[in-house]
């Protein structure tokens, strides 16, 4: 019943759309990870490898959505709160991190300064936002309507603050997006297929914002 119900809510905005919340004073958590010097080396020994230059801020160009394949916001904002990785094969360098993440309920916390380069796309986080979604444990395409909401309200507002934006797409459709010439990784054969957040989420932030001259994929 609840997947029947899903369906036609998706099939509803197709039409219809969401309302927009006056989203000029969207409201967002302010929820930082741990940032000092060591993050900014960091950041900087990145993008130097992966882009060729040295920076800690990007004009963004895109934002990507994502989800968290971890079931709360607390364990994803645990994971993503350490400046860098701590064992595994990238031990000693930056900590994967988003700039948002929206919990089920459509709650937004902001991790970082949104022109923050943070690594949560490989080929693009010299120039992209990120938004983690609360959701898609195994690869179930579980995000609710108060995060697509959520998520459609917080891209518009990024694109008041940042006219740059001209692309939004999911982690999933990161080869595809590289036809928007934004696509850089210098580390050869540096790449991870994803799933994340699924065609249904995408298609429906599609319907509801390509009319904000936005580009999809």
């Amino acid at each position: 019943m609840k997947k029947f119900l899903l369906s036609i809510f998706f099939a509803q905005i197709l039409f219809f759309g969401i309302a927009s919340a006056a989203y000029e004073t969207l409201p967002i958590i302010y929820k930082p990870i741990e940032w000092t010097e060591n993050r900014e080396r960091l950041i900087k020994e990145y993008a130097l490898e992966h882009y060729g230059f040295s920076a800690t801020s990007i004009i963004p160009r895109a934002v990507v959505v994502h989800w968290t394949a971890i079931d709360s916001f607390e364990a994803t904002y645990n994971y993503f709160y350490n400046e860098e990785f701590t064992s595994g094969i990238d031990a000693g360098t930056l900590n994967v991190a988003s700039h948002f993440i929206v919990d089920k309920d459509g709650t937004i916390y902001r991790l970082t300064p949104e022109n923050a380069l943070n690594r949560h796309a490989i080929g693009y986080n010299w120039c992209a936002i990120g938004i983690e979604n609360v959701g898609g444990v195994d690869g179930k395409e579980d995000l609710t309507l108060e995060q697509l909401e959520a998520n459609i309200n917080l891209i518009r507002y990024l694109c008041e603050g940042y006219p740059t934006i001209e692309y939004v797409f999911g982690h999933y459709q990161q080869v595809e997006a590289r036809a928007s010439g934004l696509y850089i990784e210098n580390v050869p054969d540096y790449f991870a297929g994803k799933t994340d957040p699924g065609p249904k989420f995408m298609k429906a932030l599609r319907d509801n914002l390509e009319g904000d001259g936005l580009k999809f994929f």
